[in-house]
Parts: structure tokens; C-alpha cells; sequence
């Protein structure tokens, strides 16, 4: 496991469908390429890429807000409860090797400075466009980048 990446796929609690596929796609991605996959554990974006991970046979990470692992979707393998609420998210961009933002709203973008403050490479998938943030078209070319990122 010590060479797999950690890709953290950051989103929203609600979603629309097209984003909820395209967190879904980007688990298989994931699970495929043989790494790891870091959220928030919970439900709409979370929920889909960790589905699309396990679906696959990878293994996922979810950092939970509160300090109930019943509070996990049926697709992390390994809960951690926090009990810090919001600020979880430092966790989950300090972790994570790249990130892949998928949709989402202020959290996710909390997420993202997080990222940019601890060095991270994150890519925007129908994200927020902001500077020093790479916006993909396509789940391909969102792995692609966090790949060659944490290479150099």
C-alpha cells in the first residue's frame, strides 16, 4: 500500500445525477488505477465515488464529522469518526496525496484551500473554477493529472 495513491473526491451532500455519475466514474477510476480513495464518508457525491470504488474492489477511506460510524455509507471500508464536525476537512485534504472535485458547494470549497494550503494538486471536475486549480473535462483527465502531479 505504500506506493498507492490517496485521492481524496471531494463533493457535495446533494448532487444532481449527472454529478453523482461523474463521482461514480471517478471511484472506478480510482478503484481501477489500484489507489486509495479518501471523503467525507457520508451521502450524494461521497457515497458515489466510494460506490464506485467498492464496486470495483478498492478500498476506501471515509473521515467522518461526528463520532458515530453509523453515520458511514455501505461503501467505506475503514470509518474514522472525528467528532470535529466541518473541520474534518483539513483532515481529508492533509491526507490525500491529489484531489478531484466533483460538483459541490462551499464545503467543497473549504476542501479545496485546504488542498492548495497543504500543497496538494486538485483538479475540478464541474467544480468551482479558481485559479491554481486544474479544471478537467473528463474523469480520464482529472485522474491523469493528479497522477502526474504527485509524480513530480
Amino acid at each position: 500500500m505504500k506506493n498507492k495513491l490517496k485521492i481524496a473526491i471531494i463533493g457535495g451532500r446533494k448532487a444532481t445525477p449527472e454529478v453523482l455519475d461523474l463521482a461514480y466514474q471517478a471511484g472506478k477510476a480510482i478503484a481501477e488505477s489500484g489507489h486509495i480513495l479518501i471523503n467525507g464518508g457520508r451521502s450524494g457525491v461521497m457515497e458515489a465515488s466510494a460506490r464506485g470504488v467498492f464496486d470495483f474492489g478498492g478500498m476506501t477511506i471515509g473521515i467522518l464529522p461526528g463520532t458515530d460510524t453509523r453515520d458511514v455509507n455501505p461503501y467505506i471500508t475503514v470509518a474514522l469518526p472525528t467528532g470535529i464536525g466541518l473541520s474534518r476537512n483539513s483532515i481529508i485534504a492533509c491526507s490525500c496525496d491529489g484531489a478531484i472535485a466533483i460538483g459541490g458547494e462551499f464545503g467543497t470549497l473549504s476542501e479545496i484551500a485546504y488542498c492548495k494550503q497543504f500543497n496538494r494538486p486538485v483538479c475540478s471536475l464541474k467544480s468551482w473554477n479558481i485559479d491554481q486549480v486544474h479544471q478537467a473535462e473528463s474523469v480520464a483527465e482529472a485522474l491523469q493529472y493528479i497522477e502526474q502531479e504527485c509524480q513530480s
